[in-house]
C-alpha cells in the first residue's frame, strides 16, 4: 500500500535531486528519507529511482507516481481541512425529520440558535410522523429524528437502539367550540364529552384518542379526521365537533370560534430527538441534538 508520507519524500528527492537535500527539506535525517524510499518501493514492487553516484535519477515509474503524487496529496489535505472543519463545526449537514406540529414551534427557535452558534453547519428539514420518521432514521434517510410516543405505549422499547434526548412532555387538551355547554368549564373528564361529534387527527394520535375513549367507557363518533391541526381547529370552531390535541399544536394556530379546556385525567406524549449511536459522535449531529433539547426553553 502507497502511504502519503512515502509520496512526500519521493517529491521531495525529485525536488532536490539528492536524499540528503530531501531530508533538509522534510526536517528529518538522510537514513530517515533512504529508509522510507526503500519501503515505497517495496510497495510498488518496482524502483523509483536511480542511483548514479551522488545523483538521483527517477524511472519511468517514479516519474509517473510523482506526476500522480501532487493530485493525491492536494486532494488527502483537502479531505484533511474538510474533516477539520466539520469536527470543529465550521462545516457539516445534518438531515432533520419532524413531525409537523414540532417543524412549527420547536424546530425554528433550535436552528436558529445552532445557526447563530455554528453558522457553516447547514441543516435540512423533511417532515413525517412517527413511526415513519424513525423508520427513515434507522433506514439512513435523515440523521435526526424529532418524534414523539404516548405515555404508556405498548412499544416503549421501539427506542431501545437509539439515543434517546428528551425535549418536552406534550400534554393533550380538549378543544370545543365556543358556545359549547363546556367551554367555560375548568377541566373536563374524557367521559363528558362521550356524546359528541369527534375529529380526530393523525393516525397515531387517532389511535391514542381511541384508547383514551374505550378507557373511560366509550367509543368516539369520529365524524372527521385529517392530518392537518389547523383543520381541526377549524372544523372545530365550525361547530362541528370536538377534539383532543397536544397543546404543541395550539401554539402555532389561532383556535378561531373554538375554547381549549383541560382534559382529566392528563394525558401526555413524549417529544424527543432521536439518533442513531454512531452519528451521536459526529459534531454537527450532536450540536443539533443538544439544541432541539433546549427547545422548549424558549
Amino acid at each position: 500500500m502507497i502511504e502519503a508520507r512515502h509520496l512526500r519524500v519521493l517529491r521531495a528527492v525529485a525536488a532536490t535531486g539528492s536524499f540528503s537535500a530531501a531530508a533538509r527539506e522534510l526536517g528529518c535525517t538522510q537514513p530517515a528519507v533512504s529508509q522510507q524510499m526503500k519501503a515505497l518501493e517495496a510497495s510498488t514492487g518496482t524502483p523509483l529511482l536511480i542511483r548514479t553516484g551522488r545523483e538521483m535519477r527517477l524511472t519511468q515509474a517514479g516519474e509517473a507516481l510523482v506526476r500522480h503524487a501532487a493530485g493525491i496529496l492536494a486532494g488527502l489535505t483537502a479531505a484533511e481541512e474538510e474533516v477539520a472543519a466539520i469536527a470543529g463545526l465550521r462545516a457539516g449537514r445534518v438531515r432533520l425529520v419532524s413531525f409537523p406540529s414540532g417543524s412549527s414551534t420547536l424546530v425554528p427557535g433550535a436552528l436558529a440558535a445552532l445557526r447563530a452558534a455554528h453558522p457553516g453547519t447547514r441543516v435540512s428539514l423533511e417532515e413525517a410522523e412517527p413511526p415513519r420518521s424513525v423508520e427513515m432514521l434507522r433506514e439512513g434517510d435523515c440523521d435526526v429524528a424529532l418524534a414523539f410516543r404516548y405515555e404508556g405505549a405498548s412499544a416503549a422499547e421501539e427506542w431501545d437502539d437509539l439515543v434517546v434526548r428528551p425535549v418536552l412532555a406534550d400534554r393533550l387538551v380538549g378543544l370545543v367550540p365556543e358556545g359549547h355547554r363546556l367551554a367555560k368549564a375548568d377541566a373536563v373528564t374524557i367521559g363528558e364529552l362521550a356524546d359528541e361529534s369527534w375529529i380526530a387527527g393523525c393516525p397515531r394520535c387517532r389511535r391514542q384518542l381511541v384508547e383514551v375513549c374505550r378507557g373511560a367507557g366509550f367509543e368516539p363518533r369520529i365524524d372527521f379526521a385529517t392530518d392537518d391541526y389547523p383543520a381541526v381547529i377549524g372544523l372545530v370552531g365550525a361547530g362541528l365537533g370536538v377534539a383532543v390535541l397536544p397543546e404543541l399544536a395550539l401554539e402555532s394556530v389561532r383556535p378561531k370560534g373554538a375554547r381549549a379546556v383541560v382534559v382529566e385525567p392528563a394525558v401526555r406524549r413524549e417529544i424527543v430527538a432521536l439518533t442513531l449511536p454512531d452519528l451521536a459522535q459526529v459534531p454537527a449531529v450532536a450540536a443539533t441534538l443538544d439544541r432541539l433539547a433546549r427547545a422548549a426553553e424558549r
